[in-house]
């Protein structure tokens, strides 16, 4: 199936989806679909250890969320006009399924899409699809494992796996993560490499600062190296 039939069947699915669970009587109104919108700006787009647009970053979020399904858009506009080549946006269909002991499953279909690529939206080439699944640990060990894949637009399949762990500092929310690329010999450019390789490792901090007393911006940075081409970043951003 091409991308772009691909997308449209699922977009119809997820829209006839929380269309139906919306309409249904009698669910608790703590797990009716809901919309959100959100901005976040970052210092620098730093994406699995690969810098996109190598400037200041703008990234809007739209989202539909209910009964454990999320559709969404997410965009990333490189605030320097000579890197507009690199805007983005991505549209996903995801469920997530969290257990009594605190574990959860998450299952994700993303498209990654560029407007200025210089291929129409309607054409399958401008779509490149992945798949991918996240278990996390239960409370005692909340440690999550992710795999990702391209399944189409892509003729190396690459490959992206992580693990991250999360934990606290006083008011600082730490996480912890490694990520590493399969390789591809059809198409090393995606990655940067053609066969395994660590390039993804750092730490996030996220701290909430109090605006008001009922508004806190939350700001948060990375500390980010590649040791595949041995690059360090640090990154800063907020989100509203």
């Amino acid at each position: 199936m091409k991308p772009r039939r691909m997308v449209q069947r699922l977009v119809c699915l997820a829209t006839l989806a929380f269309a139906a669970i919306s309409g249904m009587p009698g669910m608790a109104s703590a797990d009716s679909p809901v919309a959100g919108v959100g901005l976040d700006f970052y210092s620098r787009y730093i994406w699995r250890g690969s810098d996109i647009g190598d400037s200041p970053s703008i990234q809007p979020t739209l989202s539909f969320t209910g009964y454990g399904f999320q559709l969404g858009a997410w965009g990333a506009y490189p605030t320097n006009s000579q890197s507009a080549v690199t805007n983005e946006i991505d549209f996903w269909l995801s469920y997530d399924k969290t257990f009594d002991s605190g574990a959860a499953v998450e299952l994700i279909v993303t498209d990654y899409y560029y407007p200025n690529a210089g291929v129409k939206f309607s054409n399958s080439d401008a779509h490149t699809l992945e798949t991918g699944v996240s278990v996390t640990g239960p409370g005692g060990f909340p440690l999550t494992v992710a795999a990702y894949v391209n399944v189409a637009n892509d003729p190396g399949n690459n490959t992206y796996f992580e693990c991250s762990y999360p934990a606290t500092a006083g008011e600082v929310s730490l996480r912890f993560f490694v990520g590493a690329a399969g390789g591809s010999q059809e198409n090393p450019g995606f990655y940067g490499t053609d066969t395994a390789n660590v390039i993804n490792m750092g730490v996030t901090a996220t701290r909430p600062i109090a605006i008001t007393d009922r508004f806190s911006l939350p700001v948060v940075g990375s500390l980010i190296y590649n040791p595949r081409v041995e690059v360090a970043y640090l990154v800063v951003g907020v989100s509203f």
